[in-house]
């Protein structure tokens, strides 16, 4: 199956799930795993209306938090704070930009992701030109649901290392 025929077969399976309860069961997996791994400066993301909600990760575990912003073919890293209406219909942050080598951590959305940790996005790749140029571990939030044994990706496609799902977080490389 080709990218743009697996985003629309992703996109109804996400409208048939209960994104309130898997969000709140990913939040629950990932909780216990940060605190082994010890993650300072993590950068989440704020949700489109299919993808988990983690926006209460700050509540629950103590961090440096950053949101991306779209700037241009691009994602710059903001330190968490006020919020306004951007692109794609995402509210994104206010705040000046860091430097994204500050993270240790990017929690990174997708449509699904497969078991070798490659995600399918939406097509725009502004995550994979920005998870190419920092060094921090990432990890893909996925429901089981949207987990697939296998996607295609290109040479240019970055994968994640950990993928958190509502049955625990684990490593893929």
């Amino acid at each position: 199956m080709d990218k743009p025929a697996l985003r629309r077969r992703a996109l109804s399976l996400w409208r048939s799930l209960d994104r309130e309860a898997l969000s709140s069961q990913v939040l629950k997996a990932l909780l216990p795993w940060l605190k082994v791994m010890g993650f300072q400066d993590i950068l989440l993301y704020h949700p489109l209306p299919h993808e988990l909600d983690l926006l209460a990760l700050p509540q629950r575990y103590p961090a440096r938090y950053y949101l991306p912003k779209v700037a241009g073919k691009g994602l710059t890293v903001h330190p968490w704070g006020p919020l306004a209406p951007g692109p794609f219909g995402l509210l994104e942050p206010t705040t000046p930009a860091v430097d994204p080598g500050v993270l240790d951590l990017v929690v990174v959305p997708g449509l699904a992701f497969d078991r070798e940790g490659y995600r399918l996005g939406h097509g725009k790749g502004f995550y994979d030109r920005f998870l190419a140029s920092v060094g921090a571990e990432r990890v893909g939030v996925v429901p089981e649901a949207l987990l697939f044994p296998l996607l295609p990706h290109d040479p240019w496609d970055v994968p994640v290392e950990y993928l958190a799902t509502e049955g625990g977080v684990r490593g893929v490389r």
